[in-house]
């Protein structure tokens, strides 16, 4: 994981969000639009969210610019709240056995799971007022949902697609694929329900769903970005 490139992104990500004479937030006549992307195992929300960002670039004025925020989300709670990059391996998006999490907490591992979700959450929800961000996963779409300039989506697709999609992306057999879209899947909905109290596939949490069996990535980007730019248009 490479913290330091990742972290001078970052950095001029949020320059680029913020007034460069005063440092503080433009006040622009419209909030600045955010999306949250929950996605199945396998269903191209990586390809998809770049292509989007891509897209909602194109339509978006200089200086200000979109960012993904996916797995490098953990680096990004890191450097902001100053906690050593070695935890990152302790935050997967799965909730941490309560046993396994008291012990390593009381050895000093890292700190207890309670703290870093509140830690995440503060930062999901600060990237999300900036905008001009892509969140994918960590409950974003739900940690973010009273906020008026988020657009939610959901992705979705056949498993037998997923199973092919994870299978060509990782190199391994079908048996194999079945069982990490299995365990992924099954953790993200843990998540949710454990620390949200919320259902994953409750589709009234979105704003858009997506079946990406037919479709070609870049033309869910596409659609997707028009949806949010006609959306974002009444902010």
């Amino acid at each position: 994981m490479n913290i330091g490139t990742n972290v001078d992104k970052y950095h001029a990500f949020i320059d680029t969000q913020l007034n460069p004479e005063t440092g503080r937030p433009f006040v622009p006549p419209r909030l600045r639009p955010a999306v949250t992307l929950s996605r199945q195992t396998g269903s191209g929300a990586m390809r998809i969210a770049g292509e989007l960002a891509e897209f909602l670039q194109t339509r978006t004025p200089a200086p200000s610019q979109w960012m993904v925020f996916d797995k490098n989300l953990a680096e990004k709670v890191l450097e902001e709240h100053k906690l050593p990059k070695e935890i990152a391996r302790f935050m997967p998006e799965d909730r941490v056995p309560a046993i396994q999490d008291a012990v390593e907490e009381m050895l000093g591992l890292h700190p207890s799971s309670r703290t870093l979700l509140h830690l995440t959450t503060e930062t999901i929800l600060h990237l999300a007022e900036l905008g001009h961000v892509i969140l994918v996963g960590r409950a974003a779409h739900f940690i973010t949902r009273r906020l008026k300039n988020v657009f939610h989506v959901r992705l979705i697709a056949p498993l037998d697609q997923r199973v092919a999609q994870v299978m060509a992306r990782s190199q391994i057999d079908d048996l194999a694929a079945r069982e990490f879209i299995q365990k992924e899947d099954r953790g993200r909905t843990r998540y949710l329900k454990n620390h949200f109290h919320a259902d994953l596939d409750d589709n009234l949490q979105y704003d858009l769903v997506v079946n990406t069996a037919r479709i070609p990535h870049h033309e869910v980007a596409h659609l997707i970005g028009e949806a949010v730019l006609h959306w974002a248009a009444t902010l």
